[in-house]
């Protein structure tokens, strides 16, 4: 039996609405798509099971869900939005840079000019079946700091016109962040962080500025689970399976070794009070930040059962914290 979160695994957003801290992270019921060979996507979908299990996050309390125009060159907003369409209890985070082929499932480049913003807001909105985006979020992570201030100054106008609520960047970089933190509408930050990446930058920024820190990658790809073994691989469409710069966590299809190491260091302390390894990681992110709000991705309602179960249990204890930082040479 799922119990219903505790208070302190609530956020208040921008517009002044509590959520639970916990989100879903829609890149995965995208399906495939691709660069040339490269698979981007995370592997064949089931819409159906994808719809049931948005449903089950809705029934379970979960409030905020998080999409990009690209993930399946648009599937996932299409999907999403046949699963929530307008409802207003709900906030729906888009993205905005990477240009797709819907019918070749290829990505086609990079854009931040106002013409493509303007267009793809416009894609985002039919896709997704909304009258207006909740959040907004410019998705080129090391976008040249100076030139941000043309995309920002779009979102802004956008958000005038009523298309937009709120705005945001998905960066690992603290300095644009930092940048754009203080004008108005600016009010989320998306970055990586999980147990192995503390991201503390990231989070002195949106701490400092208010701002809600979206974590991406909080399962560090699926590997904090513990489902992975050595010997297991993913799937050739999988894009854990492609020789990417960034992807450190998987290595030819299967877990780098050296984060299978700091995850068996790790392991015991995530299952404390009973939670699954996939639970501890999230509650790490609670305790870690009272501005964060995890978005594990997710293609089966049993997925979204064992994330939504973390929220009963609330953050990790202080202690257990000190000794994750021990474990990982931290401190």
């Amino acid at each position: 039996m799922l119990t219903k979160p505790s208070n302190e695994t609530h956020l208040q957003l921008w517009d002044g609405r509590a959520i639970p801290r916990l989100g879903m992270g829609c890149w995965a019921i995208g399906g495939p798509f691709y660069a040339g060979d490269t698979p981007l996507g995370w592997g064949e979908v089931d819409d159906a099971e994808s719809i049931a299990a948005v449903h089950r996050a809705i029934e379970l309390g979960v409030r905020f869900f998080d999409t990009a125009s690209n993930y399946g060159a648009g599937h996932s907003e299409e999907v999403l939005g046949q699963a929530i369409g307008n409802r207003d209890d709900i906030v729906v985070a888009t993205k905005f840079g990477f240009a797709t082929d819907p019918a070749t499932k290829q990505a086609t480049g990079a854009f931040a000019d106002p013409a493509f913003i303007r267009g793809s807001v416009e894609t985002s909105l039919r896709r997704l079946r909304r009258e207006r985006l909740d959040l907004l979020q410019f998705h080129l992570n090391d976008f040249p700091l100076q030139q941000s201030d043309d995309v920002f100054e779009t979102l802004e106008a956008l958000r005038a016109e009523g298309k937009i609520d709120a705005f945001g960047w998905s960066t690992d970089f603290a300095d644009r962040a930092e940048r754009q933190a203080t004008r108005p509408g600016f009010v989320s930050v998306q970055h990586t962080m999980n147990v192995f990446e503390p991201a503390d930058e990231l989070v002195s920024t949106a701490e400092r500025h208010g701002l809600v820190s979206i974590n991406r990658g909080p399962l560090a790809m699926g590997l904090l689970s513990g489902k992975f073994t050595a010997q297991k691989t993913v799937d050739a469409k999988d894009v854990r399976a492609a020789a990417l710069d960034w992807m450190v966590y998987f290595k030819d299809g299967r877990i780098a070794p050296e984060f299978a190491a700091k995850l068996d260091a790790v392991r015991d302390l995530l299952m404390s009070d009973g939670r699954t390894p996939t639970q501890g990681a999230l509650a790490w992110l609670w305790a870690r930040s009272s501005r964060t709000l995890p978005i594990p991705g997710f293609r089966t309602v049993a997925q979204v059962e064992e994330n939504v179960g973390a929220l009963s249990k609330g953050p990790l204890s202080d202690e257990t914290m000190r000794e994750i930082d021990v474990a990982l040479g931290r401190g």
